[in-house]
């Protein structure tokens, strides 16, 4: 049986499905999503929260191209907290606790009620590919559904295998089915095909918790929200709690290596560096007495707690008994296990910049398959896959946002151009231009974008150009405001900082680490001092770290306008890097292999060294003359 056909198909209802799905759709494409189980739509496999140390940068910039992700966060979130506001903008992060399960209802909600979007609950076994281009999908029951495009974001289903102790079973999470199928059509079209792993930690009964023995972990007196379309939090937040193993738990653990999938060989999969399991952490950090773990609700109307900072795949036993040492769970029951999966993925160098592989036109990869590890990285490459399968489609030319405009860029040039040996996860330190993407003015920089897809909305466009208009002509002011001394010495000294003798521009002063706008309200007739505008706290906030950050930006600033240059300088499709006999054979086995799109995007290449884009430069820049 063949079905209607469609523009786009999205394989996988998870973080980045959804994202892929929801934008394509709103774009005006006829969107299929297809999922192995329609009631685990946008499901929280791993802890209940959004955001976190840049990751909460992706979900921000998510938004600001259209995505759905920060909205349902915020009217999910029981607890918001910014992290990081003892270090510089820069780094701040903000980070949800979530519902787990009202997440994925308001998800599904915002699914099924999308004009253009259509769900199907299908196993999809097989690609339709003709002439190495893709042109639709086989279900489990031999049904054809046709399309221009289509995305896979299986996440941990292909040929997924769940470990808990010795015992081993196949499945893409607990409780569901693997995907067997996809994995072999694609090895035996070429494709390069590894493994990974992650895990999840234990859950616990909340009633059986003696939070005496723990300490309190409140959210923010005044919560932030994600998107845009939220000017405020609300919403009753629900405390986290801290606690830490013990010498006593870190024995037990040991005891139980014996029988722990990762280090008897059972698990062949690379885990992820960064967020490593408890057994690891008591091998490679053994002179650690003790590591802090955090109780997370799971839910409102739920007593489980999430247990992160355990992740584990240690027998059933070991994980009972290690629980019962740390303080507070002493008497804790578990309502479900700690597990590790090993799932295949597909090495993101065989990706073109857009999510589209270079071997199958028009098929596209987003989120775990491509190795990342987070929701939040799902969901940027998910987002970006469907904004350039719809371009694509139309005929357009391809959305790539470079590393000094956003996040998202950053992470797929990295996926693209760098070898993925291990789950790829966002950190503020992988962005070289981190002071100008901070997560407070992804909307100023992105959502241009978001518009011009018609993602975005025209009157909260219109806001964003008068916000932006408003900072400008503030600084603008800042730099040409001179006050009289005496008036300034009065704020001074109530601030605790040195009086003026002379004049000085009121943004020099501003300038100063312990003065902030607010010590200046009521200082002068002005509007900007003295008017609370619908905008003012946005454009404080904006106008206080351009001010005070001025040289700094501006010299990231001038670092993206050298590296333009490089950017900018296009390598042609099909280009042959055999005839560089000045290049070193490794350099061109890397560029030949990974085909980068621009020369900035080759320097990036591990095993690509500097004189090979000398070369390659030349040789691009006498192609350009002639």
């Amino acid at each position: 049986m063949t079905l209607e056909e469609y523009d786009v198909i999205v394989i996988g209802a998870g973080h980045a499905g959804c994202e892929a799905a929801l934008i394509a759709s709103k774009m005006g494409a006829r969107t299929l999503l297809v999922t192995i189980n329609l009631f685990t739509i946008a499901q929280m496999s791993c802890n209940p929260a959004i955001g976190g140390l840049a990751k909460g940068h992706l979900v921000k910039e998510i938004d600001a191209l259209g995505g759905q992700m920060g909205v349902v966060a915020d009217e999910t979130g029981i607890q918001f907290r910014m992290l990081n506001t003892s270090k510089g903008p820069s780094v701040w992060s903000l980070r949800t606790q979530n519902d787990r399960a009202e997440y994925s209802l308001r998800m599904k909600h915002y699914v099924e009620n999308q004009e253009n979007l259509y769900i199907r609950q299908h196993d999809v076994k097989e690609l339709v590919i003709k002439n190495d281009k893709v042109t639709g999908i086989v279900t489990e029951v031999g049904t054809v559904i046709k399309a221009h495009s289509v995305i896979l974001c299986n996440g941990t289903f292909l040929n997924g295998l769940i470990h808990v102790g010795l015992k081993n079973i196949q499945g893409g999470r607990s409780g569901e089915i693997a995907s067997v199928g996809l994995s072999d059509q694609l090895l035996n079209l070429g494709f390069e095909v590894a493994r990974l792993k992650t895990g999840t930690p234990p859950r616990i009964d909340g009633r059986t918790i003696n939070y005496a023995s723990t300490i309190l972990q409140p959210g923010d007196e005044n919560p932030v929200p994600f998107s845009y379309q939220h000017e405020n939090i609300t919403t009753e937040q629900l405390p986290c709690y801290l606690t830490k193993t013990t010498s006593k738990t870190h024995e037990i653990l040991q005891q139980g290596l014996d029988r722990s999938p990762l280090y008897t060989g059972v698990i062949k999969g690379v885990g992820p560096r960064y967020c490593p399991s408890i057994e690891d952490k008591i091998v490679r950090f053994s002179d650690k007495d003790s590591h802090q773990l955090f109780l997370e609700p799971e839910g409102r109307d739920t007593y489980e707690y999430y247990l992160n900072g355990f992740a584990t795949s240690l027998a059933e036993e070991t994980q009972i008994e290690a629980v019962h040492s740390i303080p507070g769970l002493e008497n804790a029951k578990l309502t479900r296990l700690g597990y590790a999966i090993e799932y295949d993925f597909f090495p993101p160098s065989q990706l073109k910049s857009t999510l589209e592989t270079k071997a199958v036109e028009n098929l596209y990869f987003a989120g775990q398959i491509n190795g990342t590890s987070g929701y939040e990285e799902a969901a940027a490459q998910g987002l970006m896959a469907g904004i350039n399968a719809v371009l694509k489609n139309r005929g357009e030319g391809p959305f790539v946002l470079p590393r000094s405009e956003a996040y998202i860029g950053v992470l797929i040039d990295d996926l693209v151009t760098k070898t993925v040996t291990e789950p790829y996860r966002m950190f503020t330190s992988r962005a070289e231009y981190r002071l100008l993407l901070r997560q407070d003015n992804a909307d100023l920089r992105l959502m241009e974008y978001g518009y011009k897809f018609g993602t975005i909305p025209e009157h909260i466009y219109e806001d964003v150009q008068q916000r932006k208009k408003e900072i400008d002509d503030t600084i603008h002011l800042f730099k040409s405001f001179r006050p009289s001394v005496n008036d300034v010495n009065t704020i001074l000294e109530k601030a605790g900082s040195s009086t003026l003798l002379q004049v000085e521009p009121f943004d020099k002063l501003l300038k100063r680490p312990e003065l902030s706008l607010s010590h200046f309200f009521g200082f002068d007739s002005h509007p900007v001092f003295n008017e609370q505008t619908r905008f003012w706290d946005k454009v404080r906030e904006q106008v206080e770290i351009e001010v005070k950050y001025e040289g700094f930006l501006q010299r990231q600033k001038n670092l993206v306008q050298k590296m333009d240059d490089l950017e900018n300088m296009i390598i042609p499709d099909g280009f042959d890097y055999n005839c560089l006999n000045s290049v070193s054979n490794e350099g061109r086995e890397k560029l030949s292999s990974i085909r980068p799109r621009t020369l900035g995007q080759a320097s990036r290449i591990l095993g690509v060294s500097p004189s090979d884009i000398a070369v390659l430069m030349v040789f691009l820049s006498r192609k350009r003359k002639k």
